[in-house]
Formats: C-alpha cells, sequence, structure tokens
C-alpha cells in the first residue's frame, strides 16, 4: 500500500472503542476463529489496540466469514454470513466513518438502516402512498445480498467517497473467503456480501441507491416509494402505468445484475370504499405490518363503517409473537415467581407495543390475550385453584396491586 496513504489514515484508538461497545451488544454467535466475546474481553485494551494499529497502518486483513443457515418464514434456508469478533469491531468502524460523510446523500424514501430512520417511518410513508395511489408493486430482488456485483458496488462506492483506504478496506470485506457448514473455503467469484455483517446494510444501501433510488427519482419521477435495505414497495397512479414500470425495474435490474423474485413480487390494487374494482390481488406484506383492505369505523361524529385500505400487524407477526409467548417461559414451572415470568417477556413486550401499537393496536390486543390466557393457567397450576374465574380473579388482583409488573399491562393491553 502507498506510504503516505499508510500513514494518514484518520483512525483513532477511540474510534475503535465506539466501534466495539456498539457491536458488543450485538450478537453471540462465533466466527471462524471461534472467538468469543468473553475470550476476546480477556485482553480488551490489547485487542482493542492492536485493532486500532493495524486499521490505521493499513494492514487489517479480515478472516473468512462462517455460513450458517437459518429457516426462513416459506420454510426455505437463509444463509447468515458472522464474521469474527474483531472484523465485527473493525466494520463497525469503517461504517461509521462512511456513513457520517454519505448519509445525507441516500434518497428520502430510504429508511433501513440509517441514522435518525426508522421502520415505523416508512411505514408511515407507506400509508400515506396509499391513500394517495391506488397501485403497488410489491418487489422482491431474488438472493439480493448473494448477488451483489463486487464490480459495481465498488463504482458505488467511489462515488459516495473518495477516500483510497475506505474503498481498500470495503474491498477487502467484499472479497472474505466463505467458510461452508463443512469446513470448506469458497471464494466469493466477484459476487455478494454476507448477510449478517456490520458494514453489510450499508453497503446494500449504496447499491440500490444507485441500482433503483436514483433510476426512480429520474426516469419515473410521477411515482413514490418506500424501501427498507432490499425491502421495497412503489405506488403507482393506473394499472397500466403499474405494469409499465414493472417490466422497467426487471430490465433495469437485469442492467446491475440483480433478478426479481418472480413468484413473490405483485402488483396489488389498494381497494377501498372509492377504488371499485375488481382486482384479485388486494393484500401486500411490508416490515411486519399487512397492507389490505379493512372495515373500518368513521370517527365523523356518526357510528357508521366504510371500507379503509388500512396496515395491520401481518398474521405470520401475530403468529411469531403467541410462539414467543409461549416458549420464552416454562409455563408449567410452578415453582417460579411471577417475577420471573414478567422479567423474560418484558423487554419482548416493549417492542412489540413500540412498533405494532401505533398502528394495530386492536389487533395487538387480541394478540397479547394468548399471555394472560397463559398466566390464568400458570396461576391455577401454581395455586391449584380448579376454576379458571377464580384464576382470573387473583390476576385481577396482582394487576391491581402492581400494576406496571408487566409492560402490556403499563399500555392498557389487557
Amino acid at each position: 500500500m502507498d506510504e503516505h496513504v499508510r500513514k494518514t489514515i484518520p483512525i483513532t484508538l477511540m474510534m475503535v472503542i465506539e466501534a466495539y461497545h456498539k457491536v458488543r451488544r450485538g450478537g453471540k454467535a462465533v466466527g471462524i476463529d471461534k472467538e468469543s466475546w468473553g475470550d476476546f474481553e480477556k485482553n480488551l485494551n490489547g485487542n482493542l489496540y492492536v485493532i486500532w494499529n493495524r486499521l490505521s497502518s493499513g494492514s487489517y486483513h479480515p478472516s473468512a466469514v462462517r455460513t450458517v443457515e437459518i429457516p426462513k418464514k416459506d420454510g426455505k434456508m437463509r444463509k447468515l454470513g458472522i464474521p469474527t469478533v474483531r472484523d465485527r469491531i473493525a466494520q463497525c468502524v469503517v461504517k461509521d466513518y462512511m456513513e457520517e460523510r454519505i448519509d445525507q446523500h441516500f434518497h428520502k424514501s430510504s429508511y433501513g438502516y440509517r441514522p435518525l430512520r426508522s421502520g415505523k417511518e416508512a411505514i408511515e410513508q407507506v400509508r400515506q402512498n396509499c391513500k394517495k395511489y391506488a397501485w403497488v408493486i410489491d418487489l422482491d430482488i431474488s438472493k439480493f445480498f448473494d448477488e451483489i456485483d463486487h464490480e459495481l458496488m465498488m463504482k458505488g462506492v467511489g462515488a459516495m467517497i473518495e477516500e483510497s483506504w475506505v474503498k481498500m478496506y470495503v474491498k477487502r470485506w467484499l472479497e472474505m473467503k466463505i467458510e461452508q457448514p463443512d469446513g470448506t473455503l469458497q471464494d466469493r467469484k466477484g459476487q455478494g456480501t454476507p448477510q449478517g455483517g456490520v458494514i453489510s446494510p450499508l453497503l446494500a444501501n449504496i447499491y440500490l441507491h444507485y441500482a433503483l433510488d436514483k433510476w426512480l427519482e429520474l426516469k419515473h419521477p410521477e411515482v413514490s416509494f418506500a424501501r427498507y435495505a432490499d425491502d421495497m414497495v412503489i405506488h403507482c397512479r393506473t394499472k397500466a402505468e403499474t405494469e409499465q414500470i414493472l417490466q422497467e425495474i426487471r430490465e433495469r435490474l437485469s442492467e446491475v445484475k440483480l433478478r426479481l423474485n418472480e413468484a413473490k413480487t405483485k402488483i396489488v390494487y389498494c381497494k377501498d370504499y372509492k377504488r371499485k374494482q375488481k382486482y384479485e390481488q388486494v393484500q401486500f406484506n411490508f416490515l411486519g405490518y399487512s397492507f389490505q383492505p379493512r372495515i373500518s369505523k368513521s370517527y365523523n361524529g356518526t357510528s357508521a363503517y366504510y371500507l379503509a385500505y388500512t396496515a395491520e400487524i401481518s398474521k405470520d407477526n401475530q403468529t411469531e409473537i403467541k410462539e414467543a409467548i409461549r416458549t420464552v417461559v416454562n409455563w408449567w414451572d410452578t415453582s417460579m415467581q411471577i417475577e420471573a415470568i414478567a422479567g423474560r417477556l418484558n423487554s419482548r413486550l416493549r417492542g412489540w407495543i413500540n412498533y405494532f401499537g401505533e398502528y394495530s393496536r386492536r389487533a395487538l390486543r387480541r394478540t397479547l390475550g394468548v399471555l394472560e390466557n397463559r398466566l390464568v393457567k400458570w396461576m391455577q397450576n401454581k395455586y391449584k385453584i380448579t376454576s379458571i374465574r377464580k384464576a382470573c380473579i387473583k390476576l385481577r388482583e396482582v394487576r391491581k396491586e402492581r400494576p406496571r409488573l408487566f409492560y402490556h399491562w403499563q399500555e392498557g393491553y389487557c
């Protein structure tokens, strides 16, 4: 590496320490070197110094990424790449440096993995768009993280940031070998960034910024869209316009070496009391919400009901919440105290309520009714109460005495 570049890489030890604290809150899975957080922290200061010294000198080289497979909702498997503890810290340093300088260049309708932006803002954008536009393209890109083209990725990075040392490290992370479950090492062959890498979401945003966001803005300023990483919905005015734009997107993705997932991509009609066309597909999911026609109550002083196109927690996410309630707590353990149950569930309850409560309070309350039923049955077993009615009364007494014990009690979801 050029000596001048090597000596002027502006990475400080404090940047490495801050990155460590950020990624330390993340996953516990170990990388190819089997080093855990506990192992790393036995010599914390020394290890952080080594990472800083190598990053700042240009001599940091990442290890291979360990591949694991996790099940998807459709029954298929998703490959995740698990970097080493040291790579997670190093990636976070460079990601933070890049993010501070390039985030302002991203499109206003890009919400995923950006500072001060959230999935809830994306949901609100989609809700407003559905009021203005009758048609939606529910876009699904096939194997996006696996098929990102390295040459195009580096062009995008170069267009966003000039520093040669940043591009050098991004290139090294893109080219990391992959350790397969059987232990063999595989080259990337110019494709993909590991889904699970700390820097991967930022690289995905750069790629799709040029592949779709800017392209749509220039070619089709008449449409609106919302994107969260590779999850994207595009809003159009007419069916003909929607079909034409979808075909152009198909061609555009081919130009940037990506593909539509034809089985999951669909055109959706946002049917409501004003939009009365007959169209088979009237529902789509986005970030855990299901958008579809629903009977809603009018709030104009009457008791009238009307057909609205609204967002509600999806059936899949309702099922996931119920399953989490069932499995996180050992409901057959009658030696456990109710405080322990609250301790295991409250952080999850807070997350569900904060995310789904704003637009789907009634459906979420119905879903969390499963927890109340579980508590009643647990009280029956613990206190040997044969009557469900008496167990319900006892639970109400606990709730009256300690209304803040469970987070959903505090928020009125009971």
